[in-house]
């Protein structure tokens, strides 16, 4: 995922979420709506959320050295692993006990229909968040579905927005429901029960989001079209007969660490090994761009001895009887 589309959606979310706190917030402390209430903090937590994720592209960005040889790339992962936990303690967890509390003390609504017109210009500005995030995110994700976007992607700004939008417009339908039955029916009841699913909304979201950026900051490989794509480019190396072990690493979401033990012809010299690997490497660069980090292991092994191996995606390789390695 190109840094670029994530820090575009990121920023659109930032500043529709900037303008909808401050207006949910007035209508707040018009109506006394819990669910405007819900909303507002819901909306404030996303926006420290945008800033959490633009922060942690700024800190990835910065170079390697000498305490961070591989860099600083896996603080993209953190800061979505943190949005997470805003989204489940600030966002969630305040809602639902808001919205408790109103169900044993139900507050009367005052004015109404001023909730009402502010539900409706945050579901118009959340709407124009999420149509740029789903822009950004449409050409990334090819044929994959929403959901297999979400859980394969490498990097977190964009499937962290998606969610966080989506997550914001089914909260104002929420918040809206429960205004609009508390206005119909004179029961304060239903303003109570609309922050309640907005908290329950927001849970559910937040173990998502943390879930999902948990497993990237603790390390995941490359996906399996990616793996792919270097096999081929290491096996189509000169003088490379097959690739015995692949391991990849994310280092960040643009950064990719490949680690392979290659078989190669038994009769070159070590002046030409060495020229093959950096060959290979060059090739395998040029496929995968992101491969920042390469160690390639050469075997000398025997070509008529062969058996089967399978790599970290599960394929089976071809692998000899080492005689060096």
């Amino acid at each position: 995922m190109s840094t670029q589309g994530g820090t575009k959606a990121v920023l659109a979310a930032l500043s529709a979420n900037l303008g909808i706190a401050v207006a949910k917030f007035v209508a707040f402390l018009i109506t006394r709506s819990s669910s405007m209430l819900a909303e507002s903090i819901h909306s404030v937590a996303d926006s420290g959320n945008q800033v959490l994720l633009l922060l942690g592209q700024r800190r990835a960005a910065r170079p390697p050295d000498e305490e961070h040889p591989f860099g600083y790339g896996r603080s993209r992962y953190i800061a979505g692993f943190l949005v997470g936990i805003v989204l489940f303690s600030v966002g969630g967890l305040f809602s639902v006990r808001e919205g408790v509390e109103k169900l044993r003390h139900p507050h009367e609504l005052d004015h109404g229909l001023v909730a009402i017109v502010v539900l409706l210009l945050a579901t118009a500005l959340e709407g124009f968040s999420l149509r740029t995030a789903i822009a950004e995110a449409r050409h990334l994700k090819g044929d994959a579905s929403w959901w297999g976007f979400v859980h394969g992607a490498r990097a977190p700004e964009l499937p962290v927005v998606l969610l966080e939008d989506l997550a914001a417009l089914v909260g104002l339908v929420f918040a809206l429901a429960g205004v609009g039955l508390t206005l119909a029916t004179d029961d304060p009841v239903w303003d109570a029960a609309g922050t309640v699913a907005i908290g329950i909304l927001l849970l559910a979201v937040a173990t998502i989001v943390a879930v999902e950026t948990q497993a990237m900051l603790v390390g995941e490989a490359a996906t399996p079209a990616m793996v792919a794509t270097i096999r081929g480019a290491l096996a189509g190396s000169p003088h490379i007969t097959r690739v015995i072990q692949l391991r990849t690493l994310h280092l960040g979401p643009d950064e990719l660490l490949v680690a392979a033990k290659i078989g190669m012809d038994v009769e070159l010299t070590l002046p030409a090994v060495a020229r093959a690997i950096d060959g290979a490497e060059a090739r395998l660069r040029a496929a995968v761009p992101i491969a920042c980090r390469v160690y390639l292991e050469p075997d000398i092994s025997s070509q008529t001895d062969q058996t089967d191996q399978t790599d970290q995606t599960g394929h089976a390789v071809q692998t000899g009887k080492p005689s060096a390695g």
